[in-house]
């Protein structure tokens, strides 16, 4: 496979018809390499419009909505960002080229433990993976500029909204199967939020720790 060329089709034929012009976005795809956060099995997929496994019953989003929703989020550069679901790492490493610095939570100990390793050969050193359950806000790193949920959720927890600063975006991906909505969600002022549907999806929700675990940090 001739992978640049695999890149520069992935992001003329599937990218750009998704709405996503914004240069410096597309010009990222090509510094931060997606197939070195694809598992090796699945290598000559990672330009491939689908969602790739990567272990642990996750899996990567498809390039375009990545792009797209980096392009929505307009980060700038002093941005925090927290990211709920660290995955591959992949995108936590696209979002750390825009922002200051990534804070991203984990619930699967060898996702992270994988996420940690691709990030450091990727040479990403401003993303920081905690282990632990964010399907319902994650305090310890409030307020943010940026938060973005990975999975789905039923409904967009309130805790979330109450850790953005003013001026903060939020992504997530709302409601349930067939059909989702991807909102983003802007803090106008404080306790003022607004709130618009970009296009719709379906994807897997966020994972939770069991009934009864907990996580001590």
């Amino acid at each position: 496979m001739n992978i640049e060329q695999a890149r520069f089709n992935m992001v003329e034929n599937q990218i750009r018809p998704w709405e996503v012009l914004d240069q410096q976005v597309l010009d990222l795809l090509y510094v931060v390499k997606r197939e070195d956060f694809v598992p090796a099995a699945y290598r000559m997929l990672a330009f491939s419009d689908l969602e790739i496994p990567i272990g642990r019953g996750e899996h990567m989003w498809q390039p375009k909505m990545e792009a797209r929703v980096l392009q929505e989020l307009a980060i700038k550069p002093g941005d925090q960002v927290l990211e709920i679901g660290t995955g591959s790492g992949y995108f936590a490493a696209l979002l750390a080229h825009r922002a200051k610095h990534v804070y991203s939570v984990e619930i699967d100990p060898e996702l992270k433990a994988s996420a940690e390793a691709n990030l450091q050969r990727a040479g990403v050193a401003n993303v920081t993976v905690e282990l632990g359950d964010g399907a319902n806000g994650w305090t310890r790193r409030a307020p943010c500029d940026v938060i973005v949920l990975t999975g789905s959720t039923p409904l967009l927890p309130q805790a979330f909204l109450q850790q953005m600063s003013a001026g903060a975006r939020l992504f997530a991906v709302v409601g349930s199967p067939p059909v989702m909505a991807a909102r983003l969600v802007t803090c106008t002022g404080e306790g003022v939020y607004n709130s618009i549907d970009l296009f719709e999806t379906c994807i897997a929700p966020l994972a939770h720790a069991p009934a009864g675990e907990r996580f001590s940090f």
